[in-house]
């Protein structure tokens, strides 16, 4: 399917390496300028200089953290007009809640609540004058069901959720779509780490710790970077510009839930 982003500018943040970088690979291959994100200069390069050759697709780098303004100031010098914005951000490491302190909850609202807006605010009302714009939030399941340890990221993806829920309904009529994407168990760094700290707690073998993991998920496999990408890049296209105000969930099955 042509998705009729062919010559679009992307800015996809923290796409060096996982969810972002299946989503940046995605949209190269829809023909689209891509400017990718990362705090690496080696990863970095080296994903571009990847996706460069996979897909023939120009493509940026800018290497800084988009937590902070000059981050981001950076990052709409290389696209001062970008037609898609996907945010991500890292998220705080999974904690019980009370060993959050204040200055982790306050860094985890920062990363994954203020960020995102803040690049909202930057370019949205650019996309709404020329009548072309999609922003896809990358979130988490979590924002949906509960998942031990990821309080603070939680309640700061659920906050970013409630407050574009509204946005989204304002800037609709200038053909600029907002959604949400919320991601299951996929095969990442992220997710790595996760396992094999807890695979050190519980004094097992970390394939032990994946496989129970795997069977919790009703298609019997974690997610890959590049099927997440495929709904981004559909999510980003020509062909969505009625919907809005969504949250995606992939995960395999693994929330049990009708509705």
């Amino acid at each position: 399917m042509d998705l009729g982003i062919s010559g679009r500018t992307a800015i996809i943040c923290a796409s060096s390496k996982g969810l972002g970088r299946g989503c940046a690979q995605a949209l190269a291959e829809a023909g689209c300028t891509v400017v990718i994100n990362g705090r690496d200069a080696v990863t970095l390069e080296a994903t571009a200089s990847q996706i460069r050759a996979s897909t023939g697709a120009t493509v940026l780098t800018v290497v800084a953290d988009v937590s902070t303004r000059a981050g981001q100031d950076a990052l709409l010098a290389a696209a001062p007009e970008p037609d898609i914005l996907v945010n991500n951000n890292g998220g705080p490491p999974p904690k019980p809640f009370r060993d959050v302190s204040r200055e982790a909850l306050l860094e985890g609202v920062v990363q994954n609540l203020a960020t995102p807006l803040e690049l909202v605010q930057r370019v949205v009302d650019g996309m709404m004058a020329r009548g072309f714009g999609r922003i896809v939030n990358i979130t988490s399941a979590s924002v949906l069901t509960p998942l031990t340890g990821l309080d603070v990221s939680s309640a700061a993806r659920a906050g970013l959720t409630a407050f574009l829920s509204g946005v989204a309904r304002e800037v609709a009529h200038a053909n600029v779509t907002i959604n949400n994407i919320l991601p299951g168990m996929f095969d990442t760094d992220r997710l790595k780490s996760g396992l094999t700290k807890m695979a050190t707690i519980k004094g097992v073998g970390i394939e032990e710790i994946a496989k129970a993991r795997r069977d919790s998920v009703p298609a019997g496999r974690f997610g890959e970077a590049d099927e997440f990408g495929k709904l981004c890049a559909f999510i980003a296209s020509a062909h969505a510009g009625y919907i809005t105000g969504q949250n995606f969930l992939i995960d395999g099955g693994a929330f049990r839930g009708n509705f």
